[in-house]
């Protein structure tokens, strides 16, 4: 069955955006006073469930970009070890050094060369490494959403076949 109107279509596309009903609902024409119904009335019809499922696959299939390849690089996220950026006498290894994982993990690089005098009056050279890495615990807590490990209140919830869809306020 094709949607029905105008703003079901429009709700299907912008709920796309940011797969959150409400402010789809908001986007695509519905009034603030009851978008929040609209949109949970909207995610609960079938014809609708399926033109977004159709959407998100199109879009994977587009992009090349799979819910298995998000959560692997999550993964690597949220489960990297930072003793892996050392080599086995405590020095930085170079990025080319990393294995893929480490580097994944990596938000970036400084070395900073500074020249001191030592106390014979020479030039020293000096380096100073820094490493920044990514947010692990925004990681983990991602695979735990993608898991259910944080539901507490599961009938705000509606699935559409394989994709769960969580209402928020």
């Amino acid at each position: 069955m094709a949607l029905r109107s105008k703003k079901q279509k429009m709700f299907v596309q912008e709920y796309l955006i940011d797969l959150n009903a409400t402010q789809a609902a908001i986007r695509a024409g519905y009034s603030k006073r009851t978008a929040k119904v609209m949109g949970y009335e909207n995610l609960t019809k079938p014809y609708i469930q399926t033109e977004i499922k159709k959407e998100i696959d199109a879009r994977s299939n587009r992009t090349h970009i799979t819910q298995d390849m998000v959560l692997k690089e999550y993964a690597k996220l949220a489960f990297f070890d930072p003793r892996d950026f050392f080599d086995k006498d405590d020095n930085l290894k170079r990025i080319v050094d990393l294995d893929d994982d480490s580097a994944a993990a990596l938000a970036g690089m400084d070395i900073q060369v500074r020249f001191t005098k030592n106390k014979d009056g020479e030039l020293v050279k000096d380096m100073v490494k820094k490493i920044k890495l990514i947010d692990k615990r925004g990681a983990l807590d991602s695979v735990a959403k993608h898991l259910n490990m944080f539901d507490k209140d599961n009938n705000r919830k509606v699935t559409i076949e394989n994709i769960q869809v969580e209402f928020i306020e």
